[in-house]
């Protein structure tokens, strides 16, 4: 499907009425202020893109809507995905996620779709589109019943086998 037909991700996750989950394959993703000032050991105020995600997990879980993240990391982990844990507990978690981390080791066996994506009540996938160095590359959307059934299991699999994340030390 063109981009064009890929829906606003706010009305999407807004759209859920049971789940939205989040599948994250990467060690690294685009540029970012927070991370680079984490890397220099400086605290930074979480920029207003930081808070209005939270804000909307917020009002998305409150409407009684379990939104589940799972992330499958290389180990030892990458600096960037040291940041993102040390970070997801007063964010994520916060906010009313629920995240878990697989090693990578531990997906061998596991059938994963090719990219990142976002798994909407079980009924809609919006794919995540990354160049290899991380920066946002695209995204496509989809409500076929045979790729969302695949996306359903693999993300079901990797959530059997994830640690939860006050279990999870990097």
């Amino acid at each position: 499907m063109p981009q064009n037909d890929v829906p606003d991700f706010t009305a999407l996750l807004r759209s859920a009425d049971r789940s939205a989950v989040h599948l994250e394959m990467r060690d690294s993703y685009m540029a970012d202020s927070v991370f680079d000032a984490w890397q220099d050991g400086r605290e930074v105020e979480l920029p207003d893109a930081y808070r209005q995600w939270r804000t909307l997990v917020e009002e998305t879980v409150a409407r009684g809507v379990a939104v589940r993240r799972a992330r499958i990391v290389s180990e030892p982990v990458t600096d960037y995905i040291r940041w993102e844990h040390s970070l997801t507990g007063r964010h994520n978690i916060a906010a009313g996620e629920d995240v878990r981390w697989l090693p990578r080791r531990l997906a061998s066996d596991l059938m994963l779709p090719g990219n990142d994506l976002w798994l909407i009540d079980d009924e809609r996938v919006l794919f995540h589109w990354f160049t290899g160095d991380g920066e946002w590359a695209g995204h496509e959307f989809s409500e076929d019943p045979t790729v969302v059934k695949t996306v359903v299991a693999a993300f079901e699999a990797v959530w059997a086998r994830a640690v939860p994340h006050e279990e999870f030390a990097v």
